[in-house]
């Protein structure tokens, strides 16, 4: 429009309107009303009402072309789902009740996280609003560079040992050292003719890129190769403590897979094996890591007290959790066909722990022959117990002292996984004589 002292004060009474110094024009939100205000002001004047049916949504990895009444619902595999629709304040406000929804305002979209339940929600209130759903689910990149093996290239560079020695004198748990010390490996090796010394920051920040936008690794692991590479210059080489100008992401907060009641006795009935029910049963049981059931000893089983002790877990924490009676059982007809000396649940070779690989392979054979085919593992046991406890009436607090959790709002992410009592609560509205 031409520029008219009058007509700008008009415009900027409508909320949220702003001026685009690129394309030289006003934007202002299509909320309801607004379109009715701009044609009764100008009158005459307005020449010409565009309506464009299809919504164009543009980034660097897709271009979206929605329809008026379509919502296009984007599971990720991130486990977050994403939706893209036009101006639909219903469909918004439903959303906004969803835990851990964010709004994208780059981009245009709403997310969420991923679980059964929150997607049967937004596919009923699509239906309820007579919109179109379009389903889709993120693909693998099929152009992923894989992480680089001593096979890979020649002269593969090992941590060096004063790196992995650090750790170990600092008491890091046995699967940080692996964890730091494969991270580290990967950063040196991207490097192979330089001497670590020598690598600056310039290099440290195009090594984290290139995990971002060739690797396309998640952003923990991104979290984690950073605090690998500090490590090594702050600690190792007793540095100072360096900012990198490269933007931490932000961990995208997603809802654990849980198994039900039934799923869980369909999984343990068609385990046979003693010893595999047994492992299988005192994790769910107890609510146990993986690691935490294959460091237990036969000390750690206190049968008077009816109580299992985790020691040294995540964190350096020793704990008490729950030892079912069942659990204790058939723990006792494993004992005597087994004869274990020290370990619980010892390995092949005598004297050596069960090892986790054998358990998740033992969880996955019987989740397959249970006909599960949810996305699970054998941590999806811990989640599961903690969600049956919290539909059986088991306080929070009671709950966070079982998994040893030293943050609370840690332990309430299983509050919005249950939706067990819903059905029970009263609106205040109905205790209303009217």
């Amino acid at each position: 429009m031409p520029k008219n002292e009058a007509d700008v004060k008009f415009i900027i009474t409508l909320r949220f309107s702003k001026w685009d110094k690129q394309n030289y024009c006003w934007i202002i939100p299509h909320y309801p009303g607004n379109l009715e205000m701009i044609q009764n002001y100008f009158g005459k004047r307005l020449t010409q009402v565009t309506v464009h049916e299809l919504l164009e949504v543009k980034n660097k990895e897709h271009n979206y072309t929605i329809q008026k009444n379509e919502v296009l619902v984007f599971q990720t595999k991130a486990k977050r789902l994403k939706l893209i629709f036009g101006y639909i304040p219903e469909l918004s406000k439903a959303i906004k009740k969803i835990p851990f929804h964010t709004w994208d305002s780059k981009n245009k979209w709403w997310s969420v996280p991923y679980s059964e339940q929150f997607l049967q929600e937004i596919k009923r209130k699509i239906e309820e609003l007579k919109l179109t759903l379009r389903y889709e689910i993120e693909p693998d990149p099929d152009n992923r560079v894989m992480r680089v093996t001593p096979y890979d290239i020649p002269n593969y560079r090992n941590c060096p040992d004063e790196y992995r020695m650090k750790l170990i004198e600092l008491r890091y748990s046995k699967n940080t050292i692996k964890l730091y010390t494969g991270l580290f490996e990967e950063f040196i090796n991207y490097y192979p003719t330089f001497d670590i010394h020598t690598i600056d920051e310039t290099q440290i920040i195009q090594f984290l890129r290139f995990l971002v936008t060739e690797r396309k690794i998640s952003t923990t692991y991104q979290n984690q190769s950073i605090n690998a590479i500090k490590f090594y210059y702050e600690r190792v080489l007793g540095g100072q403590r360096k900012f990198y100008f490269i933007d931490r992401p932000k961990k995208e907060k997603t809802l654990p897979s849980v198994l039900s009641t039934e799923e869980v006795l369909a999984t343990l009935k068609v385990t046979t094996n003693v010893k595999h029910r047994a492992i299988l049963m005192t994790i769910y049981s107890a609510g146990l890591r993986i690691s935490e059931a294959v460091n237990l000893k036969i000390k750690d089983i206190d049968s008077h007290r009816m109580q299992i002790r985790v020691q040294q877990s995540k964190g350096k924490k020793d704990r008490y959790t729950l030892l079912s009676h069942k659990t204790l059982t058939i723990l006792r007809t494993y004992f005597q066909e087994y004869k274990p000396k020290e370990w619980l649940f010892e390995g092949q070779q005598a004297g050596e722990p069960y090892t986790a690989r054998s358990i998740q392979a033992i969880f996955g054979a019987a989740v397959q022959k249970a006909g599960i085919t949810k996305k699970v593992s054998v941590h999806t046991l811990r989640h599961s117990f903690a969600t049956h406890l919290l539909e059986n009436g088991t306080d929070l607090r009671y709950i966070q002292s079982l998994l040893g959790h030293e943050n609370s709002k840690t332990t309430e992410i299983y509050t919005h996984i249950t939706t067990k009592g819903f059905d029970q609560i009263k609106s205040p509205l109905d205790t209303l004589d009217i």
